[in-house]
């Protein structure tokens, strides 16, 4: 008897809750709400072609000399006048260069790239934190001596009364 009732009770759930669960029913619309008619097929393909449009035109075409080098070698030499190519004047390439390429190279050459970024950031702020201290303990420093002036000031300014 119990295990028909354990049976029955995992059927249920299969076959009521479970589906409701992964594919739940939506509410109702409100009285008030007018229901659109159909698409055709018509209208239906134009949505599709318009969208595809519309999406194709979003794409950024110019991805850099990373992506498309050979697009990019005719920027990188300058000509000179007696029709000599020279490549353009060497540049030290940027952080997120040093990535793009260590990132191709896969984790055992990204994970250096990553460290050597993270290193000079953190230099960056131990520096900045030890400028500010620095800063900060002059400020300080300035801030007593005021007020050491200021009660040395008050002290000669006020004569003691004998009595």
């Amino acid at each position: 008897m119990k295990v028909r009732v354990v049976c029955r009770k995992i059927y249920d759930y299969i076959r009521y809750d479970l589906k409701e669960i992964a594919f739940p029913s939506s509410l109702p619309d409100p009285p008030n709400i007018k229901k659109r008619r159909k698409l055709t097929w018509d209208q239906r393909i134009w949505v599709l072609k318009r969208a595809a449009r519309l999406y194709a035109a979003s794409w950024v075409r110019d991805i850099g000399p990373d992506l498309r080098p050979a697009h990019y070698k005719k920027d990188e030499m300058i000509e000179e006048p007696n029709d000599e190519k020279k490549p353009a004047k060497g540049r030290e390439p940027s952080t997120l260069e040093d990535l793009a390429v260590a990132a191709r190279g896969g984790m055992e050459t990204l994970r250096p790239a990553l460290q050597r970024v993270y290193m000079t950031r953190a230099s960056a702020y131990r520096d900045a934190l030890k400028s500010f201290i620095v800063g900060y303990q002059e400020g300080v420093q300035q801030v007593m001596e005021k007020k050491e002036d200021s009660k040395s000031q008050e002290d000669a300014d006020v004569p003691k009364k004998s009595t």
